[in-house]
């Protein structure tokens, strides 16, 4: 079925970009907010892919306000606030320290 890429649903669209990127062969794949738009499902199944991804040996770079996702499919953190880093380190041990609170919610 042939459709316009600008007819296709949110989702569609980011999973198109991320195979037009993966064309290229990249050694780094850098996402900037993946999961931005996508219906819960579709941010299931956008994380599923990265971490697919990733288990095949490409490293990830990936920008997304969706902490708890991201943790769970990541390395290390970097978290930062008002433009400076706040809190970094392994996945495990950014997810674990209670100044995430503070620095992403702000509480």
């Amino acid at each position: 079925m042939a459709q316009a890429a600008g007819t296709l649903s949110g989702g569609e669209q980011q999973m198109l970009a991320i195979g037009r990127g993966m064309m290229a062969e990249p050694r780094l794949l850098i996402l900037d907010e993946p999961s931005l738009g996508l219906s819960p499902l579709l941010v299931e199944e956008m994380f599923a892919l990265i971490r697919r991804l990733n288990a095949d040996g490409l490293p990830i770079l990936l920008v997304e306000q969706n902490v708890v996702q991201s943790l769970e499919v990541a390395a290390r953190a970097y978290i930062l606030e008002n433009g400076q880093f706040a809190l970094s380190g392994t996945a495990d041990a950014v997810r674990d320290n209670p100044e995430l609170r503070r620095a992403y919610l702000g509480m």
